[in-house]
């Protein structure tokens, strides 16, 4: 379990990552995540998945092959930037729970299968490395500094989540195709309604997260 110092250090760790100029270097581990909720949702809404590209600007696409509007297209377009903040919520279920080797396992889990489905060799390269990463953790590790690593991973993906969420309608104003206003085109409801839905689901992660980091200190 957690202490008061370990959940005070991983969010101070996580802070310096995502303020200092490392941002946009980490930020690839946010878009793996994102890009695989895009291709779970497409999974589960019986769309064909056809692959998957990471690029150095810390962008991603996720291609699905379908109707190109309706709740499928719509939910596969939603997925993404919600992903991070709940695989940080599950990652953090599993710390308070004490099974930080849970998260880690799972973890490993999802970088294979998005490594299944990537098409370029950037995209290749970081999910290597972001696989080498956690698989030395989970294998080298010893059981505290793994509780603590997860606790590092549960942060980041919360905080990085709501980060990226942050920088969304900048992106939009300049490109008028990010996923909010993708949303807009399939469902002829307005982008910033989007806009608000993913922040409210960010804000949310990061309270999730937090409310199962903190209740076990206060026992």
């Amino acid at each position: 379990m957690p202490g008061a110092l370990d959940l005070v250090g991983a969010v101070a760790v996580v802070g310096a990552l995502l303020l200092l100029p490392t941002w946009p270097h980490v930020r690839h581990g946010i878009t793996i995540v994102h890009e695989a909720g895009h291709g779970f949702a497409a999974t589960l809404t019986r769309r064909r998945l056809a692959g998957i590209r990471l690029h150095s600007d810390s962008s991603g696409l996720t291609v699905s092959v379908g109707r190109p509007r309706g709740p499928g297209m719509a939910l596969t377009l939603l997925a993404g930037y919600p992903a991070p903040s709940v695989a940080g919520v599950l990652v953090a279920w599993a710390v308070a729970a004490g099974r930080a080797p849970l998260a880690l396992w799972g973890a490993l889990v999802l970088l294979v299968l998005v490594l299944v489905q990537i098409r370029n060799w950037f995209g290749l390269w970081s999910v290597l490395v972001a696989g080498g990463l956690v698989g030395a953790v989970t294998w080298f590790a010893d059981p505290a500094w793994r509780m603590r690593a997860a606790l590092v991973l549960a942060a980041f993906l919360v905080l990085g989540g709501l980060r990226a969420v942050v920088e969304l309608p900048a992106a939009s104003r300049r490109e008028r195709g990010s996923d909010a206003d993708q949303l807009a085109r399939v469902t002829r409801v307005p982008a910033g309604f989007w806009l608000l839905v993913l922040v409210l689901a960010a804000l949310a992660g990061v309270a999730g997260a937090g409310a199962l980091l903190v209740a076990p200190l206060a026992r």
